[in-house]
């Protein structure tokens, strides 16, 4: 007779296993599996935060250390230390602007130390710029008057490779000779101003537009409210008078050299072989050909002022991505062309 016909209850023994434990321990096992993979998933991902907490602070740590660097150190220049004879080059490349390599800064700096060096037989500005400011390539001819008079028995070359035009040009006709290759283009000898009107636009979208100014002509040109004539002429007499101060430096650099030739000024551009004949150029050459034939001391020296090489390796981690942009978008700026 079993327990249950006598009606005794069954004797669990300490090694036997009552139902409810068996179903009880491997759900308590599934559970402490659970708890345990939580745990080390939070650990996990811990450690890969303090990874890339590690890692952001290096990142932010270089930044300061460059940009210390670049403000201790805003130069660099391929200039040893020349001890013997040379011709110095100074590189004229893209934008004449103040925030640019082609900045009056930059280029008078190393003009400057160019022709204070005993050393340097010459002086050649290598151009390959379409323009740029009016201000900064006046500023950069007016030296070149300064320093051609403080130094008469050292002459500065102009040599346009690519391109010398607008505001290059200007800068070229304070040298005392400007040589190119056949196929450069040299001139462009005129000013110009641009911007966009979106009257018209935002007629069509319903957009009213709301200016307040003290002054009347503190919107003068605002591109966001219909032209005036009044304004467009003034405009372009300020236009008018730049060009003519162009026009002026040319002619007190070049003299006679310049063909009499109305076109000159209009704002076209010429080969280099047609500047030659127009008297914009005085001969055909590269900088090396003018540093062999015409100065007569082959070895060039750089006394290029460039931007700092830690500005530039920010510069490619994105820090000045879009300025340019940006720039061209919010000013509309004067310039020689």
């Amino acid at each position: 007779m079993t327990d249950w016909e006598s009606g005794q209850k069954p004797d669990w023994d300490s090694k036997s296993t009552s139902p409810s434990s068996a179903i009880k321990e491997p759900e308590s096992r599934r559970d402490w599996k659970l708890i345990e993979k939580l745990v080390m998933s939070l650990q996990s991902e811990q450690r890969k935060s303090r990874r890339w907490g590690i890692f952001f602070k290096l990142l932010t740590f270089f930044y300061l250390f460059a940009i210390l660097l670049m403000f201790k150190f805003p130069f660099s220049s391929s200039l040893d230390s020349a001890t013997t004879d040379h011709t110095a080059i100074i590189e004229v490349n893209g934008s004449i602007a103040s925030d640019a390599d082609a900045s009056a800064d930059n280029i008078v700096g190393a003009m400057r130390e160019a022709f204070e060096n005993e050393r340097s037989r010459a002086v050649l500005l290598r151009i390959n710029s379409p323009g740029g400011s009016p201000v900064q390539s006046g500023y950069i001819y007016d030296e070149i008057k300064r320093l051609r008079e403080k130094h008469p028995d050292k002459k500065l070359y102009a040599v346009i490779s690519d391109i010398g035009a607008s505001g290059a040009y200007y800068i070229a006709a304070a040298a005392d000779e400007i040589y190119a290759d056949k196929a450069s283009l040299v001139g462009s000898i005129g000013v110009v101003s641009g911007g966009f009107g979106f009257t018209g636009i935002m007629d069509k979208l319903g957009v009213e537009r709301r200016l307040y100014t003290a002054g009347e002509n503190k919107a003068f040109l605002d591109p966001f409210s219909p032209e005036s004539e009044s304004e467009v002429n003034f405009w372009e007499s300020v236009l008018a008078t730049t060009h003519e101060q162009f026009i002026d430096q040319v002619k007190a650099g070049r003299g006679d050299r310049l063909a009499n030739d109305e076109r000159l000024f209009s704002g076209l551009i010429w080969t280099g072989e047609q500047a030659v004949e127009l008297g914009l150029v005085d001969g055909l050459g590269s900088a090396s050909y003018v540093a062999r034939e015409i100065v007569g001391q082959e070895e060039l020296v750089d006394y290029s002022r460039r931007g700092s090489p830690f500005k530039e390796l920010l510069d490619q981690f994105g820090v000045s991505v879009g300025s340019g942009i940006v720039d061209q978008i919010v000013e509309s700026r004067l310039e020689l062309r």
